[in-house]
C-alpha cells in the first residue's frame, strides 16, 4: 500500500498544483483527458498549445530523413530540436539516464576509444546515485542535460514556476556536484508535452532536444539482439540524426564500439549538440 502511495504521489502533486492554479485563475483549460493547462502568460494565439503530445518519428526507406510529429520549422519557434541539416553526414548522439545499473562505464569506453562526443539527459535520482560517473562524463567532454529532477509527466505542469523548479533543481545538484552550471538542453521524460511546455522551456532559456532516431532499447530484461540492434541503427541512421539511446542497456553498451566504427565508415561523423544548437540559431 505504500508503495503505491509512493507511486502516485508525484501525479497526486501536480494535479494539486494544477487545481490551485485554476482556483487563483492563473491557468487556463483542464487536465481531463490527457489535457495539459496552459500558463496566462503564453500567447495561444492561432495554436492548440495545450494539447498533450507524444514525440513520435515515422521511418522511411533506409538512409531517409523520417517524418516528425512537428516540421522543423514548427520547432524553432520554441527553441526546439529534432535533427540536424539533412546536407551533411553529422549526427548527434545522447543518452537518457534515468538510473545506473552498470552499462554506462562500458558505454563511456567506446566513446573514448573513438574520440566521440555524447549528451547524457540524466535525472536527479542519478546525480546522486552516480557522481563519480557524472564527473567522468564532463572530464571526459561529454555534454550533460537535463531530464528533470523527478522524471514527471511534464504535459501536466501547468505553471512557469513548476516547470522551472523541476529543471532548476537538476541543475542546482549538478552544479553542487561539479562546480559548473548544466548547459540549459531539456528533454522531456518519455517525450510527453505540449507546446506550451516548450514555450515554457525557451522562456527558462532551455533548449528542448527531441530526437530523430530510437529503437526499444530500456526494457532491462527484454534487451533486444546485438546484431539486429546493429543493424536496425545503421539502416536508420540518416544526414543529421539526433540520435536517442538509454545508458541501462546492456545491449547498447556491447554494441557501441562496432556501432560507431560503421556509422565511420558510412561516413558519419558524431558531433557534439552544441555545434547543432549554435549552427541553427
Amino acid at each position: 500500500m505504500k508503495d503505491g502511495i509512493r507511486e502516485i504521489w508525484p501525479f497526486l502533486g501536480q494535479l494539486l498544483a494544477c487545481l490551485i492554479c485554476l482556483a487563483l485563475g492563473i491557468c487556463v483549460g483542464n487536465i481531463d483527458g490527457g489535457k495539459a493547462v496552459m500558463s496566462s502568460s503564453v500567447d495561444i494565439t492561432g495554436e492548440n498549445r495545450e494539447a498533450v503530445r507524444n514525440w513520435g518519428i515515422s521511418f522511411k526507406e533506409s538512409g531517409e530523413r523520417p517524418g516528425t510529429e512537428l516540421s522543423q520549422e514548427v520547432l524553432k519557434k520554441y527553441n526546439a530540436y529534432c535533427m540536424g541539416s539533412a546536407e551533411e553526414k553529422k549526427i548527434y548522439l545522447t543518452f537518457d539516464c534515468g538510473f545506473e545499473n552498470g552499462n554506462t562505464p562500458e558505454i563511456l569506453d567506446a566513446l573514448k576509444k573513438h574520440n566521440t562526443q555524447a549528451t547524457f539527459f540524466v535525472v536527479g535520482h542519478y546525480l546522486e546515485s552516480a557522481p563519480e560517473l557524472v564527473k567522468r562524463m564532463v572530464e571526459e567532454g561529454h555534454t550533460v542535460g537535463n531530464h528533470t529532477y523527478h522524471h514527471p509527466d511534464m504535459s501536466a505542469i501547468c505553471t512557469q514556476e513548476s516547470f522551472n523548479k523541476e529543471l532548476e533543481e537538476v541543475n542546482a545538484a549538478y552544479k553542487e556536484l561539479t562546480g559548473q552550471d548544466m548547459v540549459k538542453y531539456y528533454r522531456p521524460p518519455q517525450g510527453r508535452y505540449t507546446l506550451n511546455n516548450l514555450a515554457m522551456a525557451k522562456e527558462a532559456g532551455y533548449s528542448t532536444i527531441f530526437w530523430s532516431l530510437a529503437y526499444v532499447d530500456w526494457e532491462q530484461d527484454k534487451q533486444p539482439d546485438p546484431g539486429k540492434s546493429i543493424d536496425k541503427l545503421c539502416d536508420r541512421i540518416h544526414p543529421g540524426a539526433i540520435v536517442l539511446l538509454h545508458n541501462t542497456s546492456s545491449t547498447n553498451a556491447e554494441i557501441l564500439d562496432e556501432l560507431l566504427t560503421k556509422w565511420e565508415n558510412m561516413g558519419y561523423t558524431v558531433c557534439p549538440l552544441e555545434e547543432l544548437c549554435e549552427d541553427t540559431k
